[in-house]
């Protein structure tokens, strides 16, 4: 019998904090956007709540409005509210014309005067005037005016006419205090291994330490499992599994295989259920989707437990753990343990990387915001976009899709900067396809064709790197050097992205296109010692924050590889577990047991291969 998701999005999440005790006191109501009861045709965005404080709603409608996100609120008492809504001008950070992201708010059917996400290049409290209320429950709703990316944060209904939200460092206490958290986060249990993010490495880190017998807890932000190769992004598996010197390192990674090829391509291909199926399948493995691990507690140099917050109805839960998997991509966990990092290019007088630059620098690796058209039976529309990138015949892209090289954020930082980052790469995406469709020499070549998708979650590729016993550098790779510990074989080649020159001579410093030069790799065993950090003693990490450099982070990233690390992880928890070690200890008391592991492999579970043949029949 398969078992639900630990945590379910909760119905509308509302507050009212009563300001005095007089028979007219005061009154001020929080409403959570992401906590309305119905959110209708706005997601969800979860991305940037460490930045600016919380998740929202977007309206992400490719030029089409979205269908009005409804609730119902029970108000203290009826009366004259001052009404104050959380958003942002999301263009203004360029001084775009426009504000596209302009939506309304109905109080029991009617709209407020004023337009919503109209100013302000930050998240601020945008004043709404006053509205009578003439009963105690009223139904509330955003109405997106224009179907491109307007967002709000919380609505604020307050009685006080002299009461303005904290939009500052007291914004946070005001949260918990409205929203009833000061009490703390509730008890989740204990468990041998708790792993924070649910991408390829994580997921294969969890499903391995379950089957062999740990009890672990799976901790994803968003509703599906995959990360890059989920329908959210849309980045296919890359790198090549069951290789020497461990031919079972990847049973795992197969297992979760939707079995396509292709970036950009329908969400059938991605298979989200799948991932889920078989991680639901699994008794020892506790799933906890729409759950943003902000917080750890720590004793020492170890981490004790994590905290984590569900991103529709604010509810927190303590995660207890002996060991944890920083499987975030960001390396957000290590980061808040105080883990060693490294983050941008290291020089080549550091490292003697023939591919480094000559001195160090921020620059990463972007991210990606894809896209796709199809084919329509009659001719369609696109607005005009002002606001967004602006084309002519030397700088548009005569495209139907946007592959991995719709690439923003080089050279921004990739955590601080990433809500610009992703709405830099969604200006690229509009404007192109609107002079495309309005005014290009070709625009009857794109009549009958319609914008079917374009991502809102984008799909990084560097940021953290989290550093170990060993760090991984372009010379261990190429000149194959032997390590006593080396376990997963690396296949990609060393990929690394740059500002495309064609892109940067339109749109210096502010490329959205990118180029990959590659340098051809023979298989290479990564060591084992690259997947635990080197000051926090019982934190596994896989995935993209591995210990690596730039340079060789350009192999090991491809998610078929980062599987294969979450499959090791997963092992060496079972032996942490059985002789009380850490992850350091496994590799200097007990390594012979995880070469033995690996040579075996992770097999199918009894349960797992019941719920296989379920799904066939």
């Amino acid at each position: 019998m398969r078992r639900p998701v630990c945590i379910a999005c909760s119905a509308l999440f509302v507050v009212f904090l009563i300001l005095s005790a007089s028979a007219a006191r005061a009154a001020t109501v929080l409403i959570e956007a992401e906590g309305l009861e119905d959110i209708g045709g706005w997601v969800v965005d979860q991305q940037f709540m460490d930045q600016m404080g919380s998740p929202f709603l977007l309206a992400h409608g490719l030029g089409e409005p979205v269908e009005d996100a409804v609730t119902k609120v029970d108000l203290p008492r009826a009366g004259r509210y001052r009404v104050f809504v959380r958003t942002r001008d999301w263009v203004a950070p360029w001084k775009a014309p426009g504000a596209p992201g302009k939506f309304q708010l109905l109080i029991d059917g009617k709209p407020l005067a004023t337009t919503f996400g109209t100013e302000g290049a930050e998240w601020h409290w945008q004043d709404g005037g006053t509205v009578d209320i003439a009963k105690k429950q009223t139904t509330i709703a955003l109405h997106d005016l224009t179907g491109f990316d307007g967002r709000c944060d919380a609505i604020v209904l307050t009685t006080d006419t002299d009461f303005t939200p904290p939009n500052d460092d007291e914004l946070a206490a005001f949260r918990r205090k409205m929203l009833g958290l000061d009490d703390g986060p509730a008890d989740a249990g204990q468990f041998d291994l708790v792993v924070v993010g649910g991408g390829m490495a994580g997921t294969c880190s969890a499903i391995s330490a379950a089957r062999l017998g740990c009890k672990v807890a799976l901790i994803q932000n968003r509703p599906v499992l995959g990360g890059n190769n989920s329908s959210e992004v849309r980045v296919h598996l890359n790198g090549k599994i069951n290789l020497p010197p461990y031919p079972a390192l990847g049973n795992v990674v197969k297992e979760l295989d939707p079995g396509f090829q292709g970036n950009a391509r329908p969400a059938s291909y991605y298979d989200d259920q799948k991932k889920l199926r078989v991680v639901r399948a699994e008794k020892n493995l506790h799933l906890f989707v729409n759950m943003h691990a902000f917080k750890i507690e720590k004793q020492g140099s170890r981490i004790t437990a994590v905290i984590a917050r569900h991103i529709r109805n604010s509810k927190e839960l303590r995660f207890r753990g002996r060991l944890f998997a920083d499987c975030t991509g960001d390396g957000t966990l290590g980061f808040l343990a105080g883990a060693d990092f490294r983050m941008g290019r290291e020089g080549k007088a550091e490292t003697g990387e023939s591919l480094a630059p000559e001195k160090p620098d921020k620059m990463t690796m972007g991210s990606s915001v894809q896209w796709y058209s199809g084919r329509t039976d009659r001719t369609t529309s696109f607005p005009d976009c002002p606001w967004a990138l602006q084309f002519d015949e030397q700088t548009c892209h005569y495209l139907t899709r946007g592959d991995w090289n719709w690439e923003t954020g080089l050279n921004r930082n990739q955590i601080t900067e990433f809500e610009f980052i992703r709405d830099y790469a969604l200006r690229a995406a509009f404007g192109n396809w609107s002079y495309l469709k309005n005014k290009s020499s070709k625009t009857f070549d794109y009549a009958n064709r319609k914008l079917d998708w374009v991502a809102y979650v984008a799909g990084k590729r560097e940021s953290r790197r989290l550093l170990g016993d060993v760090i991984l550098q372009q010379q261990d790779i190429v000149g194959r050097k032997k390590f006593p510990d080396a376990m997963v074989t690396t296949t990609w080649t060393i990929d690394l992205h740059y500002p495309d020159p064609k892109n940067t001579k339109y749109f210096p410093g502010e490329e959205f296109r990118t180029i990959a030069k590659h340098l051809r790799i023979s298989p290479y065993p990564v060591p084992y010692r690259c997947f635990y950090s080197r000051n926090i003693e019982n934190l596994f990490m896989a995935g993209r924050d591995i210990s690596v450099t730039h340079v060789a982070l350009g192999t090991v990233r491809v998610m078929r590889t980062c599987g294969m690390m979450g499959e090791v992880v997963g092992m060496a928890t079972s032996l942490c577990k059985q002789h009380d070690t850490t992850p350091r200890g496994v590799y200097e008391n007990h390594f012979d047991e995880l070469k033995q592991l690996a040579k075996k492999g992770i097999a199918i579970t009894l349960k797992a291969n019941t719920e296989k043949r379920l799904l066939i029949q």
